[in-house]
């Protein structure tokens, strides 16, 4: 069914009766009225409807002018203009106001993880450098052992060869003594 209009309702002609006492079409009359009802349903609820945007519309434009620049107001436009112009206004201060905390996020973020890698780094050539020293200190200990190990080594055998023939002497003087 399509909404009536005004035009509709003042207009409206029904059958004529057959006689002046049976009155207009009873099914005819429902119908009619049935249809002016839907028709104020739905106008009613579209009133409503647009009521409440009106409301929230409002609201947002007093937000807008309590966080941001009051809305430029065109001169013959509509309160929606400006509430648009007002809305576009927040949103694109919020976004300059976001990217900018991010710009200064960011910055901090990458200088705080240079430090850090610079830290990390350092601390490697520290602890190579220790490890090092301590590597070539243990390097000269050992070396310092080969040679005494070796020293003891050579003196050993040389003892060991003089008791050898010592008595190998004991056992047969006359063969050492030819030897």
């Amino acid at each position: 069914m399509t909404l009536l209009t005004e035009h509709d309702v003042i207009n409206i002609g029904f059958k004529k009766p057959a006689n002046v006492d049976s009155g207009y079409d009873q099914d005819e009359v429902d119908q009619f009225l049935d249809e002016v009802a839907e028709t104020v349903s739905k106008l009613t609820k579209e009133k409503r409807d647009l009521e409440n945007r009106l409301k929230a519309a409002e609201a947002r434009a007093a937000e807008a002018e309590k966080g941001a620049v009051a809305p430029a107001v065109v001169p013959g436009a509509g309160s929606s203009v400006s509430e648009a112009t007002g809305v576009l206004a927040l949103a694109q201060q919020l976004h300059d106001k976001y990217v900018s905390e991010g710009k200064v996020e960011s910055d901090r973020l990458i200088t705080e993880a240079e430090a850090k890698g610079k830290s990390i780094v350092a601390s490697a050539e520290t602890k190579y450098n220790e490890t090092l020293a301590k590597l070539e200190t243990e390097k000269s200990l050992l070396e310092r052992k080969i040679n005494e190990l070796r020293d003891f080594e050579r003196d050993y055998r040389t003892r060991l060869k003089s008791y050898l023939e010592s008595l190998l002497s004991t056992v047969d003087p006359n063969e050492s003594k030819n030897g």
